[in-house]
């Protein structure tokens, strides 16, 4: 049982819905991105989501653009990325996906990565780019390093693509809760909870909710129908405003929507 089945099933076992922030690595450095990534695990955090910079980030909103641009100038790689989620590693056993555009994978060559990937102490890839007879192809090779690729689904997914998705799915499904690009939005779409009620069909993974979430109220929202909510670009724009004192304006933040999770707990 890999970390993230296993924080799943702890989840589960304690009827809780889990927590899944994302950070871009390098931004607005790699050190002070370790101190938060090292926060978000002691705040409650179920899984961690690690942006890979990409010049063309064509599914992400303009923060999560400007982030990976500043990293990017940073200089951030992905060799750099593996060396930020090893040092995360021998501090946190809280699951690691890294959130990436297939390039910089195939840059590097998937073996490669896979196996670099894997002795960093990453648990997934989610790979917003890639299709059916690649993404299985990814997927077998990612396995064999026991690594899990994450799926997205949107919903304009058809149930023909939702069941093809979900045989190549491991560890958890990304549900996008609406078409369109990362970035906050003033309320959860009634089109995600269909998404997760359709996906639910095709397989008995987790699904978790991203793209927009922000508030406790949206967390909650989503607790309601999906095992997990996704929080991003409300982090990232934290970090955006505060780059010197990264760690404690996303600590902040965090801890305002704490108390609301705890509350939480196990609601349907």
């Amino acid at each position: 049982m890999n970390r993230i089945e296993r924080q799943f099933k702890l989840l589960r076992e304690g009827r809780r819905k889990g927590f899944i922030p994302f950070v871009t690595a390098g931004d607005p450095d790699l050190a002070s991105s370790l101190e938060v990534c090292l926060k978000l695990a002691d705040l409650g955090a179920d899984v961690i989501e690690l942006g890979v910079p990409f010049s063309d980030p064509m599914a992400d909103g303009p923060t999560i653009q400007r982030s990976s641009q500043r990293a990017l100038e940073n200089g951030v790689t992905l060799p750099d990325v593996l060396h930020l989620a090893a040092d995360f590693r021998r501090r946190s056993e809280v699951p690691v996906v890294l959130f990436s555009y297939f390039n910089p994978i195939m840059r590097m060559g998937c073996d490669r990565f896979a196996k670099s990937a894997r002795d960093a102490g990453v648990d997934g890839l989610l790979l917003t780019d890639v299709i059916d007879s690649e993404a299985a192809a990814i997927s077998r090779k990612l396995a064999q390093n026991d690594l899990d690729l994450i799926s997205l689904v949107a919903p304009t997914s058809t149930n023909e693509r939702l069941s093809a998705i979900a045989k190549n799915a491991r560890g958890f499904v990304y549900a996008v809760s609406r078409a369109g690009v990362t970035g906050t939005q003033g309320r959860v779409s009634d089109e995600a909870k269909k998404l997760v009620v359709r996906m639910r069909e095709f397989t008995e993974l987790p699904i978790a909710v991203g793209f927009g979430i922000s508030t406790a109220e949206q967390i909650r929202d989503v607790w309601r129908f999906a095992d997990a909510a996704v929080v991003g670009s409300a982090i990232v724009s934290q970090i955006e405003r505060h780059p010197n004192e990264a760690v404690d304006a996303v600590g902040q933040f965090v801890r305002g929507l704490l108390p609301r999770f705890a509350n939480q707990g196990a609601e349907t």
